[in-house]
């Protein structure tokens, strides 16, 4: 097949990689502008820009599809279907028609679950122990397209956004590959429209999403850190400076103590329901990623100081 590919950031790049690799030909790739990284701050084209050019793929970097020139010039790749995977811009009518298959979208959720922006914080944030990836016909509407296939993932109690998000990567990668054999057969099969139960939204995440209540039992507040670790972290305030929080472990509190109060000198934080945190890994803001015995050498937290929600 002739294929059209639209992604921006790493979690796209075993998906491209996967197509670069078959016998599909990859004839385009979309993505998002360069934008200024690193400490010069210079303009630095997105990974899947970086290998779409390694491979000798034309790129387009639009900042809107809403232009009829930009409509003309993807028809003009005479693709037979677009792959999309964490673009990040709608795809206006014109584009999803212009593939004689359409656009396919690789989302990381168990859908109609956890349609939006962020499924993969939200999906651990909730404490949902079960998810999935989907690949879906993309229409108009918000992830609301039919599903093609789905693939069930069971969460490790402990891992992280990061490490969900590049468990989803490499399944949705395999899944493109077998959803593209599957709609070259002389009989495809129809994707099947999502349930009308149990949609929820996932909301972009905010800075106040990032701020500790250290009212919630410690279980939420595990939650939440390892939703938003390594990025964009939740925070807490210690000794008057904004921390970020990489890794907790939940133990026992002290549930005549108030919330939020250190429970030793080892950065035990007490929580709600008589549950406390343990912080694990921390970040100071202008220092590195550290454990708590090596944030603790030089910044220390003595019993009984007050942990403060921080606006980030």
């Amino acid at each position: 097949m002739r294929v059209i590919f639209m992604g921006t950031p790493v979690f796209a790049v075993p998906a491209l990689q996967a197509l670069i690799d078959s016998e599909h030909e990859v004839v385009a790739a979309y993505s998002q502008p360069p934008r200024p990284a690193g400490r010069g701050m210079r303009l630095t084209p997105s990974p899947i820009h970086q290998l779409a050019q390694a491979h000798g793929i034309p790129v387009h970097t639009p900042t809107t599809l809403k232009m009829l020139d930009t409509h003309h010039e993807f028809i003009a790749h005479a693709a037979d279907i677009a792959v999309v995977a964490a673009y990040g811009l709608l795809l206006p009518q014109a584009v999803l028609d212009a593939p004689h298959l359409g656009c396919i979208n690789i989302h990381p959720s168990d859908l109609p679950r956890w349609r939006g922006a962020a499924p993969i914080q939200r999906t651990l944030m909730a404490g949902d122990k079960h998810t999935a990836c989907c690949i879906i016909q993309l229409e108009l509407g918000l992830d609301t397209g039919p599903i093609h296939l789905r693939e069930p993932y069971t969460i490790p109690p402990e891992m992280d956004a990061g490490g969900l998000h590049d468990a989803m990567a490499i399944i949705g990668a395999r899944q493109v590959l077998a959803v593209l054999k599957s709609l070259s057969s002389n009989q495809p099969p129809a994707p099947s429209p999502q349930s009308p139960d149990g949609v929820t939204y996932a909301e972009k995440i905010t800075k106040a999403d990032r701020a500790l209540d250290w009212s919630r039992p410690a279980s939420e507040l595990f939650n939440q850190i390892r939703g938003l670790s390594p990025t964009p972290t939740a925070t807490t305030t210690l000794n008057g400076e904004v921390i970020k929080l990489f890794a907790a472990t939940i133990e026992l509190g002290e549930a005549t103590k108030p919330a939020g109060m250190a429970l030793d000198n080892q950065l035990l934080i007490n929580a709600g329901n008589g549950t406390a945190l343990r912080l694990g890994e921390l970040q100071r803001a202008g220092k590195s990623r550290q454990t708590a015995q090596q944030l603790l050498q030089s910044f220390p937290i003595p019993a009984g100081l007050m942990a403060q929600k921080s606006g980030a």
